[in-house]
């Protein structure tokens, strides 16, 4: 695995989750100001999980052309379209569902084929898509990121696959569909959202250079880390 020069991730500090959802809107609404305005656009990869809940909840109240945006997701779970536990299923009830973003801009990642023939579907959709502008990720205890675990492919060749299935996930349940590290890669701009005292060995072992699959992700202009001060400590 290729490591970026450190000056290539920076990390930065926020006092606590309230601080780090902050922070978070801000980004992704000047991100989205600034891609809009330049390409009439905003197409943002969305990360699963809990910790940016909290933070969906507060972007749709943004004052924010929705008919511009394009969602994406990194990864999901393969489970039926209903079960809440679903990266898709999260988001929409936290965001989506309360905003008029056309429904043909939202692009959920099917969970409820095998998870070769939904990667597969995804890859093709993905195809027309040229850099995303802003890409969300979350940091799990492991290290891993998206659905891209320590001891399975990653896809950090540029030719790699966009997408990847996952048949041995660590993490119930055992199949998967995630974003492949080199297409997480092609963005304008990717951070990491970083919360929680179970990640603390994780972010060590990042800031220690120990190759953990978050590493992987090498956007050209860098990586972003927003992290709750008691992580680095």
């Amino acid at each position: 695995m290729n490591a970026l020069h450190p000056e290539q991730y920076r990390w930065h500090s926020v006092p606590n989750r309230p601080a780090l959802e902050e922070a978070a809107l801000g980004i992704i609404l000047d991100s989205a100001a600034t891609s809009i305005s330049e390409r009439g656009r905003f197409n943002i990869v969305l990360a699963g999980g809990e910790t940016p809940r909290g933070i969906y909840e507060r972007v749709r109240e943004a004052p924010t052309d929705w008919s511009a945006w394009h969602i994406y997701f990194g990864d999901e779970r393969s489970m039926p379209p209903t079960e809440p536990e679903l990266n898709s299923c999260m988001a929409a009830e936290a965001w989506l569902s309360h905003v008029p973003i056309p429904e043909g801009q939202i692009h959920v990642i099917r969970g409820d084929i095998r998870a070769d023939k939904a990667a597969a579907e995804y890859a093709q959709l993905l195809a027309g898509v040229d850099l995303f502008d802003l890409t969300l990720l979350g940091l799990g205890e492991d290290g891993h990121t998206a659905s891209l675990f320590p001891g399975n492919p990653l896809g950090t060749a540029v030719d790699s696959p966009d997408v990847l299935p996952v048949f041995n996930s660590p993490k119930r349940p055992p199949q998967r569909i995630t974003l492949s590290a080199a297409r997480l890669s092609r963005s304008r701009r990717v951070v990491f959202l970083v919360s929680g005292e179970s990640k603390r060995k994780a972010v060590a072992a990042w800031r220690a250079g120990n190759p953990i699959p978050a590493r992987a992700i090498m956007p050209e202009a860098g990586v972003d880390v927003l992290v709750e001060s008691s992580l680095l400590e």
